[in-house]
């Protein structure tokens, strides 16, 4: 069992692979801070999901907002700041990034009202990749990482490949893959870490936004080992055990959970 005074900020906490890590985490004694935007029936699903994690006897807080936005950002890590004033040091050991909020637009097309623009490209990138860094920088500076901090970022297989409409997606991959290489170097002698999470094609509901994403989970599972999909709660055990001290020798990686997916995709 984890110690009750670790904390997990988890961004994307309400589905997918947030919710799955959230759930592991709480499960092993961390406290968990989860960002999360949902309304309506979504909004409801958030509350009782966080009274779950608090059968765990751990302490849960929610914030329901845009955590790609300056402001939003800045407050709730005030709020967490005063949460640790009375702790002697740090306790934030674990950083979750799973936005998966962006724009599925074809570059070109005949129908030049299809095609993406500006505004949409910036804010793709500026969700799924650059708010990692905003984040981490402020974090740093609030002095709020632990010792042993672990940060991870979901990445897929679109940061190699392209896929129908998934360009400006496929480049926010590439670019959370970059930041977090760089990270993973400039936070090392803090005693930080930083690695990207690959995980196999997983039936989220992020993904299924994807064009033609049912076809792709069956070749997915037609290409996997183990004959079926990579599942949230494969990701968050991974991350679970990579989130443990002496893992602190994986630094800056870009880490496949797919049970050998990839492997065969690259054959057939």
């Amino acid at each position: 069992m984890e110690s009750r005074n670790f904390y997990a900020l988890i961004l994307g906490v309400s589905s997918g692979f947030g919710k799955a890590t959230a759930h592991e985490l709480a499960r092993k004694g961390y406290n968990i801070y989860g960002v999360h935007l949902d309304m309506g029936s979504g909004k409801k699903q958030a509350e009782e999901f966080a009274e779950e994690l608090r059968s765990f006897g751990v302490k849960v807080k929610f914030f329901n907002a845009n955590a790609a936005d300056d402001k939003v950002r800045g407050n709730i890590i005030n709020v967490i700041k005063e949460d640790f004033k009375d702790e002697v040091k740090p306790m934030l050991r674990v950083l979750l990034h799973s936005l998966a909020f962006g724009s599925i637009r074809p570059f070109f097309s005949s129908n030049h009202e299809e095609m993406i623009n500006k505004k949409q490209v910036e804010m793709t990138l500026d969700v799924m990749a650059n708010s990692l860094l905003y984040w981490t920088q402020d974090l740093f500076k609030e002095n709020l990482l632990a010792k042993s901090c672990r940060i991870f970022a979901l990445t897929s297989i679109g940061s190699q490949r392209a896929m129908v409409n998934y360009g400006a997606v496929s480049a926010a991959k590439a670019a959370i893959e970059a930041y977090i290489r760089q990270i993973a170097v400039e936070l090392a002698p803090y005693q930080v870490t930083a690695n990207a999470i690959m995980a196999g094609l997983t039936d989220t509901p992020a993904a299924r936004k994807i064009p033609g994403f049912e076809g792709m989970l069956a070749h997915a599972k037609q290409h996997n080992p183990f004959d079926r999909n990579t599942l949230p709660e494969d990701v968050a055990q991974a991350i679970s055990l990579l989130a443990d001290e002496k893992f602190y020798w994986i630094n800056g990686q870009t880490i496949g959970v797919d049970g050998g997916e990839n492997i065969l995709n690259f054959i057939g």
